[in-house]
């Protein structure tokens, strides 16, 4: 019975976790998507302008212009390619619960946020219950993947290893099972996808991992490519379970 009951108790933490993540991603999205795109029709009349008299600016005129630009990219909006391109959201649900992910999980990139104040608002009072939500979660995933290191001890010691060794050997095996799973893998993904080297898949998985989060690398962020719908949420999903495993470790 108390076996069903931390069942149940996993099952509707879990459930209740990624309802939490999906009612987020969709309220920024609702808050964010408007003003976004009326800061891209705005970059590309700016672009527009620009290239209509680019020779005849002043250097006043050009360093507003450099200005402008830096303030768009800043906020997320790249004026580049034609003007299709500008229909594409950061705000939309894949991006959203992307954004909802690396909020609760502290990794905060920085390379998307919100901006208008009823977003950054909603932000801090997501913030505020999201993060120990997330705390509360990697510790019962990580609880779980504890059992599983006990029941491979028990069935170690039960071959006549010594708890010393079987300590070694447990620790080891998830060491490098996580790094496989978690950090190798994930890097031919992100290589194939993203088109960057090995290393900086690897290092893009450590520093998301670890949520370091620089911000120099962040996935689905190349116009150049063209990425499967919901991309982001299995990055998301990645860097939660990414997450837990790093605290099992901790936990060893």
């Amino acid at each position: 019975r108390a076996m069903c009951s931390g069942k149940l108790q996993t099952g509707l933490l879990v459930a209740g976790y990624f309802v939490y993540l999906l009612m987020g991603a969709a309220v920024f999205q609702a808050l964010e998507r408007t003003a976004e795109k009326q800061e891209k029709m705005a970059a590309a009349q700016m672009k527009k302008a620009f290239l209509q008299s680019f020779t005849q600016l002043t250097v006043v005129e050009m360093e507003q212009f450099v200005k402008n630009l830096t303030e768009a990219i800043q906020n997320g909006v790249y004026p580049v390619g034609n003007e299709s391109q500008f229909e594409e959201s950061n705000w939309d649900f894949s991006n959203s619960f992307f954004f909802a992910g690396t909020v609760v999980s502290t990794i905060g990139y920085g390379t998307l946020h919100p901006k208008t104040a009823g977003g950054q608002i909603f932000c801090v009072f997501f913030a505020l219950f999201g993060i120990p939500l997330n705390i509360v979660f990697l510790h019962r995933v990580g609880k779980m993947l504890s059992l599983l290191c006990k029941k491979l001890g028990k069935f170690l010691y039960e071959k006549g290893m010594r708890k010393k060794k079987i300590k070694f050997l447990t620790l080891l095996f998830f060491l490098v099972t996580g790094i496989l799973v978690f950090l190798c893998l994930p890097s031919i993904f992100f290589q194939k996808t993203e088109g960057w080297s090995y290393s900086e898949g690897i290092y893009f998985a450590f520093i998301t991992l670890s949520t370091i989060g620089f911000g120099d690398y962040v996935v689905g962020k190349n116009s150049d490519r063209n990425y499967f719908s919901y991309y982001r949420v299995l990055v998301a999903i990645w860097i939660l379970f990414g997450l837990a495993w790093i605290a099992l470790l901790f936990n060893l």
